[in-house]
């Protein structure tokens, strides 16, 4: 027989530890590993097991105090002390060679243990709980089909679970994407999107309306409650999750709550100065441009960003850069003119 590990270890402690982190951990182990939640799977049922086993002797003072002093020793003669919810605690071995270990309460309450780990967790009324066979002549150890009345729920086996079925849970979130336009993303729109409905046996297609808020960005989800799976025994729905993908826009790059465009200026705009109309999300909007004005020169539009999510009264600005259009063909008069203008500036090179 394999050796036992540390009750300590089983429930992820260190040795000496108090009653109430004993008990915080058992509560979250068991409801891990619990064969209501996890049908069909041996391995959880053996933690399972092994993590009730090392409650039953850490939660009890004396037989805590025996096992910090002996160890597992303690409790390997049959008829180890009492357990702290009445009757006796002890092992028996049975089957073929000893094939197997049986831990047995008898004469006291297992239910009242179990109610008092899992009371606030488990959903359950007068007929549910803990009530329905209880524990009594019943052993962790039992194997169905070798053991018929073994278990946690008499005459039902290790899988009658907590309250004969009566244990509710949430179902699944699903997951799920959709794409807005870049428009969308930044007024926020209302969409309709078909999904399969996961309630339905058949496959069927859902149509579900959806609200996408302004200023969301890719990468970000919007969260339809109760859109997803169905629960167990009467828990509620799981929800949906949809996650955003915000598509490009020509002309339009955003970086959080900013956006970055760009103009084009004419030559001589940029010489002389001038006025430009540059596009943004709220229409168009007439800039100044300054005299001598170079290439690569940003403008900042404040205000005419992205919106935010957690306050409408904010938004990012605009950044716009300033191309300068080079002049692809010009008149004789014109080549002469910006000859005159060359020679003009390499005189003054040459005086300066």
């Amino acid at each position: 027989m394999a050796m036992k590990r540390d009750y300590y270890e089983v429930l992820g402690l260190t040795k000496g530890a108090d009653a109430a982190a004993i008990k915080k951990a058992y509560r979250k182990l068991a409801k891990k590993y619990h064969p209501d939640m996890n049908p069909g799977d041996a391995e959880a049922e053996k933690k399972f097991k092994e993590v009730t086993e090392a409650y039953t002797v850490l939660s009890d003072p004396e037989k805590k105090k025996l096992y910090d002093q002996f160890g597992h020793a303690a409790f390997d003669e049959a008829g180890a002390g009492g357990n702290p919810y009445g009757g006796t605690y002890r092992q028996t071995y049975g089957g073929p060679g000893g094939g197997y270990r049986e831990y047995h309460f008898e004469g006291g309450k297992m239910d009242d243990m179990f109610n008092d780990i899992f009371g606030d967790i488990f959903q359950h009324g007068s007929s549910g709980g803990f009530r329905s066979g209880g524990f009594q002549n019943a052993g962790f150890g039992g194997q169905s089909g070798s053991h018929q009345n073994s278990g946690f729920n008499s005459g039902n086996g290790f899988y009658g679970g907590f309250g004969g079925g009566s244990f509710q849970s949430k179902g699944s979130d699903l997951r799920a994407e959709v794409t807005v336009s870049f428009d969308e993303a930044a007024f926020g729109c209302d969409k309709i999107i078909r999904l399969q409905d996961p309630s339905s046996a058949d496959g069927a297609v859902q149509s579900l309306k959806v609200h996408i808020p302004a200023g969301i960005d890719s990468g970000k989800s919007v969260r339809l409650r109760g859109k997803g799976m169905p629960g167990a025994n009467g828990g509620e729905n799981g929800d949906l999750l949809l996650k955003v993908q915000v598509a490009s826009k020509p002309g339009y790059e955003r970086k959080g709550m900013d956006v970055y465009t760009t103009v084009n200026v004419p030559f001589t705009t940029a010489v002389f100065g001038g006025e430009a109309v540059v596009s943004t999300l709220y229409g168009n909007v007439l800039c100044k441009i300054k005299e001598g004005t170079q290439s690569g020169t940003k403008i900042r539009l404040r205000g005419k960003g992205i919106v935010s999510m957690k306050d409408p009264s904010v938004h990012g600005d605009q950044y716009v850069t300033v191309q300068i259009e080079v002049p692809r063909y010009l008149s004789p008069a014109a080549k002469q003119k910006l000859k005159e203008y060359e020679a003009v500036c390499s005189g003054k090179a040459r005086t300066a």
